[in-house]
């Protein structure tokens, strides 16, 4: 044999070599809102991410995650154009994506698009996302904004006497959907809610807004997040604010409770629902809070994960568990990687979470109270905790539909 056909045959080897190891990684495309309001949440739902990544490991058989980041903006514009970037250059075969409301809508619709690849939620709550003709391969293992606001309505009727109280939210496909939740339990139980102002994201100047707000009154709900809330704060407060307030779940998580400056003090008392509190005692909770808070330096995180990071964590402890179930077959357009991720039960740190025939998450709610810890750190103190929260919130679904969807006036205002 000549040396020539010596070197052919090992420069095969080499190649085919390179091209098996190639094949051992398996790419997976990772967005968050790391620019604008909301850049504080898509930071910390990173964090969520990568304390996943700690305690589950990146291995899957003999294969390796590789993840790779494009950052949004909580636009849906900004959302498909990384999808697309992910996809189209990077090469991915899954994504983790998005993060907020108007994303998520945008990222289901774009998923159709592309049969051949599996989108798993990595938070975003709009209602639409999955209840409105859910794409097949799109799977979300966090509740929507809706489910994370049950209990919260009952208990401000029930246990704090409310009777009337007036809303401010931004004005987009999240918040409509926390406050429908809201008002269909609030004003089923034969409260009123008598004013909603919808605000921009990025809103700057809430003085007008601050101005308009009634004063007959029990409470004032706040369905803000990021910048906007603190800058709600900041500017309530100066205007000499006293209303009790309720709280959406991005209200009165870490990503506004550990936030710089005294505003945030106006919180205290505050009650509010989520998809967990700070202070479960529930030795998977406590464990994961422990993770996250070894896996980053203080100064580089928060006392305790935000609801980000939470869904964060738990949307890549689904991928990796479902891939593991598989051994990482993605053959035949990932299907049955996608049986995998419809039939898993996650034990997730903030309760079970079980997927409906939508590919929607029916999962554990909490109603809470934001305190101070007599060392000046602010938490959400867990008052009522709620399991098995379904996406028609435990309505007949025929009756369900015909409320319509979260929108600046929907749900009227009564009992269905």
């Amino acid at each position: 044999m000549s040396k020539c056909s010596v070197g052919l045959i090992a420069l095969s080897g080499l190649l085919l070599s390179s091209a098996a190891f190639a094949q051992e990684k398996i790419k997976v495309g990772v967005t968050a809102t790391l620019e604008g309001t909301y850049t504080v949440l898509g930071e910390d739902g990173m964090r969520g991410h990568q304390t996943a990544l700690n305690v589950l490991g990146k291995k899957v058989g003999d294969k390796e995650l590789e993840f790779i980041v494009a950052s949004t903006d909580a636009t849906p514009d900004s959302a498909v154009r990384a999808v697309r970037k992910l996809i189209e250059q990077d090469k991915v075969q899954i994504l983790l994506s998005p993060l907020s409301g108007d994303e998520g809508i945008a990222v289901k619709n774009f998923a159709k698009t592309h049969p051949e690849l599996t989108f798993i939620n990595a938070a975003s709550g709009a209602q639409e996302t999955t209840y409105v003709d859910p794409a097949p391969n799109f799977f979300r293992y966090n509740m929507d904004g809706a489910q994370w606001q049950v209990g919260l309505g009952k208990y401000a009727y029930d246990e704090k006497k409310y009777r009337k109280i007036a809303t401010v939210g931004e004005d987009y496909s999240f918040i409509y959907t926390q406050v429908f939740g809201l008002v269909l339990e609030f004003c089923g139980a034969g409260g009123q809610v008598t004013n909603r102002q919808w605000v921009p994201l990025g809103t700057k100047d809430f003085a007008s807004v601050i101005a308009a707000l009634p004063d007959d009154v029990d409470a004032i709900y706040l369905g803000l997040g990021g910048a906007d809330a603190v800058n709600f704060l900041n500017q309530y407060q100066q205007a000499g604010g006293k209303a009790h307030l309720m709280g959406g779940s991005i209200m009165i998580d870490q990503t506004i409770l550990s936030s710089k400056g005294n505003a945030k003090n106006a919180l205290i008392g505050t009650i509010a629902a989520s998809g967990q509190a700070d202070t479960w005692e529930d030795p998977g909770w406590q464990k994961f809070v422990k993770a996250y808070q070894d896996a980053f330096p203080p100064n580089k995180r928060f006392p305790s994960p935000s609801l980000l990071a939470t869904n964060y964590y738990d949307s890549t402890m689904a991928l990796i568990l479902a891939l593991r179930q598989v051994n990482g077959d993605l053959s035949n357009n990932q299907a049955k990687f996608r049986e995998a991720l419809a039939k898993i039960e996650l034990d997730a740190p903030n309760g079970k979470i079980k997927l409906d025939s939508n590919r929607q998450a029916i999962g554990t709610n909490f109603v809470t109270e934001v305190v101070d810890d007599g060392k000046g750190a602010l938490f959400s103190k867990v008052v009522k905790v709620i399991p098995n929260v379904n996406q028609t919130l435990g309505y007949d679904p025929a009756v369900f539909s015909k409320i319509g969807l979260p929108s600046r006036t929907v749900p009227e205002c009564k009992k269905y």
